[in-house]
């Protein structure tokens, strides 16, 4: 395949509807490229997270109310997934990329603006809706850089923004909070995604395409299709385990734990160092046993190192903190494999829109917000224990799930 990869980019190049399924690491660059509007896209979402302390305390509102926020953010994602197919059926996916960082930098220069709860409610459904229209054009762009058998591994150098979107969060948080309120830091990241967006737009490769909407005859094919309900549980658990138990953690273990704030930001950002290197672990590992059996041992670690990030307290929480997220965030490129492959390539990006999106709103969305409802009633640690015990319920599912062609 490598052999006459040089011939394949040159004429995906004369053509965008043609793939350019060449060597993994000349497109490397094209995927970094996209990784890092990627990383602005989710630190966006996420740096709420370390916030949250200091903006529940600010704002005067329940820990309910900060579970919210992330509910709201999900819930304009999940709404623009869903309607993604109709803007990439009329805009490249390239076009698309580059509006959802535009609009996610307007967003973020508006939010600070707001003085109360209400008002920032409207800001996070349209964070959400402009977060969401990447991720469909963004998985399209990569599947038409690479070739198949190299997927796992491009999946897996894409999810290295997430996964330094977690790491840096805490700590950028920490460290801005220095020089500037949280409402500054909103103002300083949304011109970064706006210069990064503007960028890719001149000098970003992949994505020159539109993508298919999803018509009627589409969606009645995926309805019928039992694997793409199972994807949008099993996802939905793999956004939980990591995004959902880390948007709450900052206030499970500051409230409930004891712990201080600086202290705990820094140390949940060290927790995630290993991320970056336990996802190139997973697209290997996705590449050589088959995404179902990845899912499976993610699952069984994700879910009993969640419980026990539940149950533990004082200083048995450390080592946890430092487990837990090493086995969550192995899932993406896994689940991304999976879900790539249970229809054609032609309704690909119709999938992924309609998938993520319900996935996001029960993982990143729901989640938390009932983790947040738990702790009002007393116990964060027992809503985190229960996203643990729901993971596992994840292994049951995967033996039902089935890809396009068998």
């Amino acid at each position: 395949m490598e052999d006459n990869g040089s011939n394949k980019t040159s004429r995906g190049a004369t053509d965008p509807a043609v793939p350019f399924p060449g060597t993994l690491r000349a497109a490397i660059p094209h995927i970094a490229f996209l990784a890092g509007i990627f990383y602005l896209n989710f630190l966006s979402r996420i740096i709420f997270a370390p916030l949250m302390p200091t903006i529940e305390k600010g704002l005067a509102i329940s820990h309910t109310k900060a579970g919210s926020f992330f509910f709201f953010i999900s819930l304009g994602y999940c709404v623009a997934m869903l309607f993604s197919g109709f803007v990439n059926a009329r805009m490249t996916h390239k076009h698309v990329i580059a509006l959802s960082g535009l609009g996610i930098g307007a967003t973020l220069f508006v939010l600070p603006l707001f003085p109360s709860y209400r008002g920032i409610v409207f800001c996070l459904l349209a964070l959400g809706i402009f977060s969401g229209l990447y991720l469909p054009s963004g998985i399209a762009a990569i599947t038409h850089l690479v070739s198949p058998d190299n997927w796992g591994k491009a999946f897996s150098v894409h999810e290295w923004a997430p996964n330094l979107a977690f790491i840096t969060a805490p700590l950028w948080a920490e460290l801005l909070l220095r020089w500037m309120t949280w409402r500054q830091v909103f103002f300083l990241i949304g011109g970064c995604i706006i210069v990064v967006s503007l960028a890719f737009l001149r000098l970003g490769r992949g994505g020159n395409f539109p993508g298919q909407s999803p018509d009627l005859k589409t969606l009645k094919t995926l309805m019928a299709n039992r694997s793409f309900w199972i994807m949008i549980f099993i996802f939905g658990l793999g956004v939980g385990g990591g995004l959902g138990i880390y948007t709450m953690l900052p206030l499970y273990l500051v409230t409930e734990r004891g712990f201080d704030q600086a202290w705990i930001n820094t140390l949940i950002g060290l927790s995630r160092v290993s991320s970056l290197f336990m996802t190139l672990v997973s697209g290997w590992l996705t590449d050589k046993i088959g995404p179902k059996k990845a899912i499976a041992i993610i699952f069984a670690t994700s879910g009993v190192s969640c419980i026990l990030l539940g149950v533990f307290k004082g200083n048995l929480l450390i080592p946890m903190i430092f487990l837990q997220p090493v086995f969550a965030v192995c899932f993406f490129p896994a689940g991304f494999a999976a879900l790539s492959k249970i229809t054609s390539e032609d309704i690909r990006n119709v999938v992924v829109s309609l998938t993520v999106p319900f996935s996001f709103l029960i993982g990143g969305g729901a989640l938390p917000a009932m983790i947040g409802a738990a702790g009002d009633l007393g116990s964060f640690g027992a809503g985190i224990s229960i996203v643990g015990i729901i993971t596992l319920g994840g292994l049951v599912a995967l033996r039902f799930l089935k890809f396009h062609g068998e």
